[in-house]
């Protein structure tokens, strides 16, 4: 039974830490066919969106994460027009990549429609954009709308998915991101979400290995906060297709953009780039070992 001000807690065991806000009141529980929704007002982060028990998104902090999921790829992209989106049913992401003019079509498709519903009732800045013309939503399964994608049909895929457990697991595969290499046209970029350097390093190394693997030609994490996710630090991962340069910031498009945006600019783009060193010596390593096994 909730009770009004209670704490919002959740617990990353094998790292010995949690987070908590606070919440006044309970908003809206459902469980889906595919997982539990629960909307709470917190005293001080506005409303917390929770799936299966784990911090989806708040009012407070989302624009970090939605914003830099979107435009560092779509500004490192000479000429984005074809973008599909994977999972992001709270549709922050697809606001942000219809923001660019230049997008003539954005797909997203998640499994859940029980996610945008709830975001349409609590979230409503998110999906303010949802009936914009060139947006198409679609509930079904991602993994296998990308496996059947024409092969060079799209310019940007996003994969704004939960971590890797339940319905999400399959978008951290090597097929996936094969499906995902063949589905994009020659220097096309894959951007994912890619969990916390601090916590997860291990499927930060085994997305990169897997996306080299599938057929792109390079890939990089951008670095970026975010207060209620697990060690408060996440990273966003690129792989481009043939020789795309992923570092080629469209720096004099970035500052002339017709939109706002509360983090994101150029030089947040290019200070994203940077690696730290602990995580360049573990990812160059673990490339090291790959090309090792291979020779």
């Amino acid at each position: 039974m909730f009770e009004p001000n209670e704490w919002f807690t959740e617990v990353v065991e094998d790292e010995g830490s949690a987070f908590s806000l606070k919440v006044t009141e309970k908003l809206h529980e459902e469980q889906t066919p595919y997982q539990l929704i629960e909307v709470y007002a917190t005293a001080g982060f506005g409303n917390l969106m929770v799936i299966d028990g784990f911090v989806m998104l708040t009012s407070r902090d989302n624009f970090l994460y939605h914003e830099m999921m979107s435009h560092p790829a779509l500004f490192t992209h000479p000429n984005p027009r074809r973008v599909c989106i994977i999972g992001g049913g709270d549709c922050g992401t697809l606001r942000e990549v219809l923001k660019h003019d230049g997008v003539e079509t954005v797909v997203q498709i998640d499994i859940d429609e029980g996610v945008t519903l709830a975001a349409e009732c609590f979230f409503p800045e998110l999906t303010a954009s949802n009936e914009d013309p060139r947006a198409r939503l679609l509930f079904e399964d991602g993994i296998r709308w990308i496996q059947e994608a024409p092969p060079g049909s799209l310019d940007l895929i996003i994969v704004d998915s939960t971590d890797p457990v339940g319905p999400a697991v399959g978008l951290f595969t090597a097929d996936f991101y094969a499906d995902c290499a063949r589905a994009l046209d020659q220097g096309g970029i894959l951007v994912q979400q890619s969990e916390s350097p601090l916590y997860h390093m291990h499927i930060l190394t085994d997305m990169h290995i897997a996306m080299r693997g599938a057929g792109f030609g390079d890939s990089r994490s951008l670095f970026f906060p975010q207060a209620v996710y697990p060690s408060g630090w996440m990273t966003a991962t690129l792989a481009g297709k043939g020789d795309r340069a992923l570092d080629a910031v469209r720096v004099a498009d970035v500052r002339a953009k017709s939109f706002d945006t509360q983090y994101y600019n150029a030089e947040i783009h290019q200070a994203a780039l940077a690696q730290p060193e602990f995580f360049r010596r573990a990812l160059t390593a673990a490339l090291q070992t790959v090309r090792t096994a291979g020779a």
